[in-house]
């Protein structure tokens, strides 16, 4: 990874690391946990993804664990939750948007991360990148107790996935910039925030309900 690009990574990092964090918090306080539960349930979402990450590439010790300003990040995070959060009416809306926010940033954080290793191919770059987005949700909604929204929900690995690649194939062309780094950021909140507003799904196999519905139709 070029040099112009670690002020990047850093700021993406502490970005999708606090967002995360207050995603995790707020799904804490949501399910009524003590302020041990929401600050753990913060620092395993927003710290989460980025170990995941290191691990996959083989960058031990994962930077979540040893970098203060990560750790700081989420810790603040999860206070500022479990000290300032809204109405349990609104908190269900403000985890949605941070984690649009947090998928973002993550997914580009990771790619660019992976592409700063040499032995990284550009496929196992763009796949980093989405467990990196991914997987602090994964976690998230793992320790509450809840179906995780990747598994479930509105279109939300699809555009992380885009948003990987969007930064792996600017970097193979040689054209990667902070610009691009920030749109593709900008691309996959929207795409999320819109499929959310819209309910835009992946496809779904059809249930026993469907399949009468068509035998009743075929019989007509």
């Amino acid at each position: 990874m070029p040099i112009q690009f670690h002020s990047a990574q850093l700021a993406l990092d502490l970005v999708g690391v606090f967002v995360f964090a207050l995603s995790g918090g707020l799904v804490a306080v949501k399910k009524r946990f003590d302020l041990f539960g929401v600050l753990s349930l913060a620092l395993a979402t927003g710290l989460g993804g980025g170990i995941v990450r290191d691990v996959l590439i083989g960058a031990v010790p994962p930077v979540g664990i040893g970098d203060w300003r990560l750790l700081t990040a989420a810790i603040c995070g999860g206070l500022l939750t479990f000290i300032y959060h809204p109405g349990v009416e609104r908190i269900t809306r403000l985890v949605i948007v941070l984690d649009a926010v947090g998928l973002a940033v993550f997914a580009v954080a990771g790619s660019l991360k992976a592409l700063s290793l040499t032995n990284v191919p550009p496929t196992a770059a763009v796949l980093v990148g989405l467990m990196t987005a991914v997987g602090g949700g994964v976690i998230r909604d793992v320790l509450a107790g809840q179906v995780p929204e990747v598994l479930r929900r509105e279109l939300y690995a699809l555009p992380a996935l885009v948003g990987s690649t969007i930064v792996v194939v600017a970097a193979q062309l040689g054209s990667l910039t902070d610009w691009v780094l920030w749109s593709a950021v900008a691309f996959v909140f929207v795409v999320r925030i819109v499929a959310v507003r819209l309910d835009l799904s992946a496809p779904k196999p059809l249930g026993p309900g469907s399949f009468r519905g068509k035998k009743e139709a075929s019989v007509r």
